[in-house]
């Protein structure tokens, strides 16, 4: 066989990869997608140089990403040096006056700058902030129930509040905004963490994005944990609200998260496993797809 024709039977697979994908490149162009970053992909170095790739990958297939990140694992281990003990409460952190200070110097000075880093490889793209900066998050303390009680978790906080002014100025400017998960207070000039996934899923909402993504370290929603691995690839909003007393705390904030999108206008929310290199494009650009998709109620028939 001579090497021209081996050329052209070994790209012929790569042709009919970006066929399929032409449909979905289609639908999603100029559209708004949010990425909740987390879970291994934040700490496993090649999974966090593929999600750069896919990323601005996006960017360059004519859609308008924009990432939210938090920082769990690098946080708690900045807490350990500091000596101060990681204590959580109905899935959230416990956030002390000093654990915040840790905080947001962990999330806007160490995570955010790494990740700005990673996409500014590929060109002049991203732009990183907080949900301090003009007025993007604002927050009032959140008390959670526990127990049918209010329980004080410290400086953490409740988004009150969307700003999206300096968000769409980044975007109409093609830049991509890195987000820190941290909001301005709304009633005593403090500062709150606020959970990524719930951040990732107000600034969805309010930008009016077609597809909120939150990356994770299971492979999406089981049918019946812990009997049962088997995914469910797609539920709708009153479906996922009948099963969210049932679900794991740390799966919690993910899956109320993209009930609160999808209930206020975002087409699709999808949880994703993160430990898989490229998910992001796998689940917008194939037709399998993987994870757990939510839509809302009156598109249970419509396409993915």
């Amino acid at each position: 066989m001579s090497t021209g024709t081996t050329r052209k039977h070994t790209a012929l697979p790569k042709a009919r990869i970006l066929v399929e994908a032409l449909p979905w490149l289609t639908r999603h162009h100029g559209k708004t997608v949010v990425i909740k970053f987390g879970g291994n992909a934040m700490v496993d170095d090649e999974l966090k140089a593929a999600f750069a790739q896919d990323v601005v990958f996006l960017r360059h297939a004519g859609l308008r990403p924009v990432v939210v990140h938090g920082g769990g694992p690098q946080i708690s281990a900045a807490l350990d040096r500091h000596g101060i003990v990681s204590e959580f409460k109905a899935g959230l952190r416990v956030t002390t006056e000093d654990a915040m200070d840790v905080v947001r110097m962990v999330l806007a000075g160490q995570v955010q700058r790494e990740l700005v880093g990673l996409l500014n490889r590929h060109g002049p793209l991203a732009v990183g902030i907080t949900g301090e900066d003009a007025h993007t998050m604002t927050a009032t303390k959140h008390l959670p129930e526990i127990d049918g009680e209010p329980v004080d978790i410290g400086r953490v906080g409740e988004i009150t509040a969307i700003d999206t002014g300096a968000i769409e100025a980044l975007l109409a400017d093609g830049r991509i905004p890195v987000i820190s998960s941290i909001a301005r207070s709304q009633d005593d000039g403090h500062v709150y963490n606020v959970n990524a996934d719930t951040a990732a899923a107000a600034l969805a909402a309010a930008l009016g994005a077609e597809t909120l993504m939150v990356l994770t370290d299971v492979e999406g929603l089981y049918e019946d944990w812990p009997h049962s691995d088997e995914v469910i690839s797609r539920l709708t909003a009153s479906q996922l609200e009948k099963l969210l007393p049932d679900l794991s705390a740390g799966m919690v904030p993910k899956m109320q998260g993209c009930l609160h999108a999808v209930r206020g206008g975002v087409r699709t929310a999808r949880v994703i496993d993160g430990r898989v290199q490229h998910s992001i494009l796998l689940e917008i650009f194939t037709d399998e797809g993987i994870g757990t998709m939510v839509v809302p109620d009156e598109q249970e028939g419509d396409a993915p």
